[in-house]
């Protein structure tokens, strides 16, 4: 009785810790009982031994209508589509192959079998783009909405696996793409969803925003960029995908390599359409890009000696580097002023309003 009024007395918020902080807190005081776990929680992945010199990945993600997708403005297709690539993105963000899939959902009475069908099929375009299996999952019933879980597998040879903490100093920080370019299209989307809700006579226009709203609502995960790297012969020393934000991602990566880092806001790639349109949803493309998310492009580092052999590969942009902990993660800004990075991203376990 008293041990239980302590606990209401003591009672922490979730949205202290946020998402990352809450699973590194639940998850510290597990130890490693099979000598073939390599790694466990903390990772893009999981890393188990599968002999042969090789290894396996394993990731596996979750999403909630209402929360990671709104159906209003996302089709079902497209759906299925990004709920396996936002899963194989992380089997690339370890150097790997992805080989297969298992996929589980839960669905409520309002779906129909032709609503599931129109999802299935956004699955399966994406194993045939992807070449990964379908290879098991569940069904159950929802009391609301559409839940999607997906695990992905890959394999990588045990040598040639890249982690979030192999960043050392003077080690070139790059990325792949352009980012800030999903946050536009999510900001788009629920400023034309806001507009029909006053007037259901609202069409939105989106002519000429087409690469925003597809960026948003069909991601790619970077299956090109892992075999660019591999044809230049480097192999990063860290790496992550940007699923949360340009900052939040830097924020992993220099935590557990335990460094800092200096980048420069005139060397981030941001789509000029992206640049073009960022007023209009009231941010900035540096918003957009630190703090927007869901661009599945690839944050990783090299070594500065094999700077020269990737430079010349127009998909990735150098746009910093590593430097000691103790100098802190910072922003070089376009007037010269340094701020520090800080992951001011969407906060999953944020309270709502009551």
């Amino acid at each position: 009785m008293f041990e239980d009024r302590k606990k209401i007395e003591n009672r922490t918020e979730l949205d202290q810790l946020g998402e990352f902080g809450l699973i590194e807190h639940v998850t510290q005081q597990f130890s490693i009982h099979q000598s073939g776990t390599i790694k466990g929680v903390g990772d893009d992945c999981a890393v188990i031994e599968a002999g042969d010199g090789k290894v396996k990945l394993i990731t596996t993600d979750l999403l909630i209508e209402g929360i990671h997708f709104d159906l209003s403005y996302t089709p079902l297709r497209h759906l299925g589509y990004k709920s396996v690539a936002v899963n194989v993105s992380d089997i690339y963000a370890m150097n790997g192959t992805p080989q297969q899939i298992t996929v589980s959902i839960a669905i409520s009475n309002r779906f129909s079998l032709e609503s599931i069908e129109e999802l299935y099929e956004g699955i399966k375009i994406a194993c045939d783009h992807y070449h990964v299996d379908l290879v098991g999952g569940d069904t159950s019933s929802s009391c609301s909405g559409l839940f999607i879980n997906i695990t992905a597998i890959g394999e990588a040879k045990k040598e040639e696996v890249v982690y979030r903490n192999g960043a050392k100093e003077n080690d070139v920080i790059m990325v792949s793409g352009d980012l800030g370019g999903a946050y536009v299209g999510l900001l788009l989307l629920i400023q034309g969803k806001q507009e029909f809700l006053k007037d259901n006579s609202f069409e939105p226009d989106f002519d000429g925003k087409e690469y925003m709203i597809e960026r948003q609502i069909k991601p790619e995960a970077q299956r090109s960029i892992i075999e660019l790297l591999k044809a230049a012969e480097v192999q990063p020393t860290s790496m992550i995908d940007i699923s949360d934000g340009l900052a939040s991602e830097l924020n992993h990566i220099c935590h557990q390599s335990q460094v800092g880092c200096k980048v420069y806001e005139n060397k981030i790639p941001i789509d000029q359409l992206t640049f073009d349109n960022a007023a209009d949803v009231d941010t900035t493309p540096l918003e957009a890009a630190m703090n927007g998310g869901e661009d599945y492009e690839l944050l990783f580092t090299v070594k500065s000696s094999d700077y020269e052999k990737i430079k010349m590969i127009p998909e990735c942009k150098a746009i910093g580097y590593i430097t000691d902990q103790a100098s802190g993660l910072q922003l070089i800004k376009n007037d010269q002023t340094v701020s520090e990075i800080k992951a001011t991203g969407w906060n999953h376990l944020q309270k709502t309003s009551e």
